[in-house]
C-alpha cells in the first residue's frame, strides 16, 4: 500500500505506535544532490506494511518524525547507516530512538562481518529477494508496481528476520552488545557534515605545511558551495583538481586559466583566488602541522599478526564477528602497548579475547595447529604446555 496523503499517514502511525516495534527501510538518490533525497519510506508493523511516499505533493512527515522519535517503538534496520543520515536531516539533527539494526545483532550472534540481508533473509525465512530494481529511479512517477513490492519485500522480511534474531541474541545474552555497537551509530556528530573536516576524505602524500593549509581551505570552500547549491562536491570541482589548485597556487586570473583543466565560473574563480591568496598570506605559525605516521617498532608487526590468529579463533568458538572484538589498529596498538586504551581490553571483549591476548603477549600462551583448526596452549612458567 502507498500512503501519499498527511491523513493516511497519520492514521498509520496512530496504529503503529500502539506496537513494541516497527520495521524501517527507505530508497533514496543522490547521485545528482550533496544530499541524499528521500524517495519512499517503508515500514512495517507486525499488521501492515506500507510505502510513505515524501515526493507526494502536499504531504506533512510530521507524523513519521513523531514515530522516529517515540522512545516507546523500537525501530529495527538493517545496515542502518544512510538512513539515519537521511533521518538525521528530516528530523532537523536528531536521530530516530530506539533502534535495533539486525545487521549489526547478525554479527555478534554468529552471521559473519557485515552480512548482507540477503543472506539473512535466506538463512532466517528461506525466502529470496530480486534485488534487480535496487539501481531504479525512485524519484519516478507514479512509481512502477514493481519497485513498489521489491520495497516493500524488504520490510516484510525485516519483521521476521528481527523476530528470529532477537530471539536467538536474547537466548545468548547478547542484547548489550548490540546496544554497545549501536552506541557508536546513534551519535548525531557522526551525521554532521563539517566543512572544516571535508579535507580528510582526500588522499595526498604532501605534508608541506602551506600545501596542507591551502588543501584544508580548498576543500572547506568545496563543501560549502556544494551544501548551498545541493550538488555534488565533484561537481563544483573534482578532488584531483582540488589538489593540483593546492600545488599550483594560482594568485590571478591569468595564473587560474593557465590551469587549463580547471574550469570555475566567475564567482568561483574569485573565491577560488581570494583563498589562495590568504592562505599564501598566513605566517609559518598559523600553518597547519600534520605529524608523519608513526613507523611501528621492530617485531610489532609480527606480534600483531598472532594476534590475529587468536582473534580469528576466538570470534570462531564464541560466534561473533571479529571485527566487533578489535580492529587491526587496536591489534597494532596493543601489541606496542599492552594497556593500550583499546575496546578489546574492557567488558565481555576482554572475556573473550582480551586476556588470552595479554597472556599471549606475555609469552603465557601458544598457538598451534591441529587438522585444520588453531589450538590455544596455556604454558607454564618455563614456556611448556
Amino acid at each position: 500500500m502507498l500512503l501519499t496523503t498527511t491523513g493516511e499517514l497519520r492514521a498509520f502511525v496512530i496504529a503503529a505506535r500502539e506496537e513494541p516495534w516497527i520495521a524501517v527501510d527507505t530508497e533514496f538518490m543522490r547521485d545528482r544532490t550533496y544530499y541524499p533525497r528521500l524517495c519512499l519510506v517503508q515500514l512495517a508493523s507486525s499488521k501492515a506494511a506500507v510505502a510513505v511516499d515524501p515526493l507526494a505533493e502536499g504531504i506533512d512527515l510530521a507524523p513519521l518524525a513523531d514515530l522516529l522519535l517515540d522512545p516507546g517503538v523500537t525501530k529495527v534496520f538493517h545496515a542502518c547507516r544512510q538512513d539515519l543520515e537521511i533521518f538525521h536531516r528530516l528530523l532537523g539533527g536528531r536521530l530516530p530512538q530506539p533502534v535495533f539494526d539486525t545487521q549489526v545483532a547478525a554479527m555478534v550472534c554468529g552471521f559473519g562481518e557485515e552480512v548482507s540481508y540477503e543472506t539473512l533473509v535466506a538463512a532466517l525465512t528461506g525466502s529470496r529477494i530480486d534485488k534487480a530494481p535496487r539501481f531504479a529511479d525512485w524519484t519516478r512517477r507514479p512509481l512502477p508496481a514493481a519497485q513498489l513490492r521489491y520495497a516493500l519485500d524488504d520490510v516484510i522480511h525485516l519483521r521476521t528476520v528481527y523476530e528470529r534474531l532477537h530471539a536467538r541474541v536474547l537466548a545468548m545474552g547478547r542484547l548489550e552488545w548490540v546496544h554497545e555497537e549501536l552506541a557508536t551509530l546513534l551519535d548525531p556528530a557522526l551525521y554532521e557534515q563539517r566543512p572544516e573536516d571535508a579535507w580528510q576524505r582526500l588522499r595526498f602524500r604532501s605534508r608541506e605545511p602551506r600545501f596542507v593549509a591551502l588543501v584544508q581551505a580548498l576543500a572547506a570552500w568545496r563543501e560549502r558551495r556544494a551544501q548551498q547549491r545541493d550538488v555534488p562536491r565533484n561537481r563544483i570541482l573534482p578532488d584531483d583538481l582540488l589538489l593540483e589548485l593546492a600545488a599550483a597556487r594560482p594568485r590571478s586570473p591569468e595564473e587560474l586559466r593557465e590551469l587549463g583543466r580547471i574550469q570555475l565560473d566567475r564567482e568561483s574563480a574569485a573565491e577560488v583566488l581570494a583563498l589562495v591568496r590568504e592562505v599564501l598570506a598566513r605566517p609559518e605559525s598559523a600553518l597547519p602541522h600534520v605529524p608523519k605516521p608513526r613507523s611501528l617498532p621492530p617485531g610489532v608487526a609480527a606480534v600483531t599478526d598472532l594476534l590475529r590468529v587468536l582473534l580469528k579463533s576466538c570470534a570462531e568458538e564464541h560466534e561473533v564477528a571479529a571485527r566487533l572484538i578489535a580492529t587491526t589498529s587496536d591489534l597494532e596498538k596493543l601489541a606496542v602497548d599492552q594497556q593500550a586504551p583499546v575496546p578489546a581490553l574492557r567488558g565481555w571483549r576482554r572475556q573473550l579475547f582480551g586476556e588470552r591476548a595479554l597472556a599471549l603477549i606475555r609469552g603465557r600462551l601458544a598457538l598451534a595447529v591441529a587438522g585444520r583448526r588453531i589450538r590455544i596452549l596455556e604454558l607454564d612458567g618455563g614456556g611448556r604446555a
